[in-house]
């Protein structure tokens, strides 16, 4: 449990956020209406935990009423993968999207010049394995045309990507697609359950927290890759993003939005053993409360607004293609109100 003191400084940006958000609109004489619901969609997994408790200890409603936002209300969704969260963001069905690097760069780029879809903040930084569940396979080149690797989502998600890369890495740049004809797409719970069955042509499972760590709980299983090693080091999982028009059209809301999710960075920090508890009543998980607070406290997995090695994805998913427009640095897709945090 960190210090009373390093708690208030952790604290800190939330109210200078509202506070400076507050005082502008107050200012201007500003008096439009924002929303009066704010529509969040998340998905599965411990990496989610900044939202998990957003939602649960109703840190978005505390961060509208000190803004002057008497009656905001929350409901919230959970998708199995980015890609369709992003089709809910732009058919105006969600206001706030959460997902990998990968889907974030994606609808980045498709949208840039149009709806400008762009990142809010980072959710954590965290590695992600790719275990299998052959031991004769013990690098990516042992793998079969017959053995399949479930992932979220073939080819966007941050799986997909970190995959390439490393196939980019083992076989030669040009050959970086190679092993894409395996990959499948599942949700993680699904994927783990096959390829546990042992009974499944998918032998593999690119995951993340939590269910990387179950996965390796089981001796017959193990690590094949691990994403901090193809980035070169720690490196954003997830992010949240929205459009540019709800962020013009409600300034309160999304820097109350913005407040709030570093309040849950606080919380998590402050108390990772009611951080796990919360995950485990939310997601209805059996995991034990000592097994999850254990990843929680774990120096790999940190939880922060800040981006870290994310132009290292764009960089790649430019050059083979995969997102049309290259960013020249990680701020192009981030909009302005975390410019000052020394992300990459």
């Amino acid at each position: 449990m960190i210090a009373r003191a390093a708690i208030r400084r952790y604290a800190r940006p939330a109210a200078v956020i509202v506070a400076a958000a507050t005082l502008f609109f107050d200012a201007a004489g500003a008096s439009r209406a924002e929303v009066s619901e704010v529509r969040i969609a998340q998905q599965y997994g411990i990496s989610y935990l900044p939202l998990t408790v957003m939602n649960h200890e109703k840190l978005l409603e505390a961060a509208a009423k000190r803004a002057g936002i008497a009656d905001l209300k929350s409901s919230w969704k959970q998708f199995g993968a980015g890609n369709a969260m992003n089709e809910a963001l732009l058919s105006g069905n969600l206001d706030f999207a959460s997902g990998g690097v990968g889907p974030l760069l994606t609808i980045w780029s498709k949208t840039k010049g149009r709806q400008d879809v762009k990142a809010v903040a980072a959710l954590n930084s965290m590695p992600l394995y790719l275990n299998v569940i052959k031991p004769e396979i013990k690098t990516l080149k042992d793998l079969k045309p017959e053995d399949k690797i479930a992932l979220p989502a073939v080819k966007v998600s941050i799986q997909a990507v970190t995959l390439e890369m490393a196939a980019a890495q083992a076989f030669g740049e040009e050959h970086y697609n190679k092993l894409d004809p395996l990959t499948v797409s599942m949700k993680h719970p699904d994927a783990m359950a096959a390829m546990l069955s042992g009974h499944s042509e998918i032998i593999g499972h690119f995951g993340s927290p939590p269910f990387q760590y179950q996965e390796l709980e089981d001796k017959r299983v193990h690590r094949l890759v691990n994403s901090y090693d193809v980035l070169g080091g720690p490196a954003t999982f997830n992010v949240v993003w929205t459009l540019k028009k709800f962020r013009d059209d409600n300034p309160k809301v999304y820097a109350a939005f913005l407040a709030a999710l570093e309040d849950a960075m606080a919380f998590i920090k402050k108390d990772p053993h009611r951080a796990a508890q919360i995950y485990i009543g939310m997601e209805h998980s059996k995991l034990p409360v000592d097994f999850v607070e254990k990843m929680i406290r774990d120096p790999e997995n940190v939880f922060t607004t800040t981006p870290q090695r994310m132009m290292k994805y764009a960089e790649f998913m430019h050059k083979i293609g995969a997102i049309e427009n290259k960013p020249m640095a990680w701020t192009d897709f981030f909009f302005p109100d975390i410019h000052g945090a020394k992300g990459s």
